[in-house]
């Protein structure tokens, strides 16, 4: 097992940080075996696929290095806790996705909270985007700027319609791809919850409702202080 290997780009206007771990778990194989045996079934209505939750050990064994990345990067130094983690695999079809699925999004609007994506394919099935809100400028959405940007949002829908079916590979009339960090096996991304981002899903490529050779992922929710 190589060493953890961590990288800090700023993205965007507000240069939000965006955290790129190489090498982020002690066994990442083990996971994958461990996702296999999972019960992945789709949980909820946003995420366009299938998810199971990951077991504490996971947590505990990854919690040292988010935790230092989360003080260095972030400046919280009290207080760690993952709220949740989720085995994912990304199978929705394109025409099927939802309004809220065929645009960026943010994960909560809360002071505190951070996201994981744990990439575990080899095949490069995408990354994850960042944007910025045309109209308003906006790349981070907290609780001052929630209800704001939830009308700038609809008055945007008003004007130029709903985005067509399909996963977001770019630039769109209503969002500013502000930056992007391609997937690599074993590796982490660390993120504000507020920054509006999504997955960088292809259209053009089936998804696979496999974890061997689909878009196996492992999605961390934090609370930090």
């Amino acid at each position: 097992m190589s060493d953890p290997q961590v990288s800090v780009k700023r993205v965007g206007r507000e240069g939000e940080p965006v955290v790129v771990i190489d090498n982020f778990a002690p066994d990442p194989d083990q996971l994958v075996a461990q996702a296999t045996d999972a019960a992945l079934t789709q949980l909820g209505t946003f995420y366009p696929g299938v998810r199971a939750p990951v077991g504490e050990a996971y947590c505990a064994a990854v919690a040292p290095l988010v935790a230092g990345a989360a003080r260095h990067v972030f400046g919280f130094q009290e207080r760690l806790a993952f709220d949740r983690a989720l085995f994912s695999i990304a199978t929705s079809a394109p025409e099927t996705l939802s309004l809220p699925q065929r645009m960026p999004h943010i994960d909560d609007v809360a002071l505190g909270k951070l996201a994981v994506v744990h990439y575990l394919s080899h095949a490069n099935w995408g990354g994850t985007r960042f944007f910025r809100h045309r109209s308003t400028g906006w790349e981070t959405i907290g609780p001052d700027r929630h209800r704001t940007y939830l009308d700038a949002l609809a008055t945007d829908l008003r004007i130029h319609g709903e985005p067509a079916p399909g996963y977001i590979e770019g630039d769109t009339p209503l969002f500013e791809m502000i930056g992007e960090v391609p997937p690599a096996f074993n590796r982490a991304v660390l993120y504000r919850s507020s920054l509006l981002h999504c997955a960088a899903i292809r259209n053009a490529l089936p998804l696979p409702n496999d974890v061997a050779t689909g878009r196996l992922t492992i999605a961390s929710f934090l609370t930090a202080s």
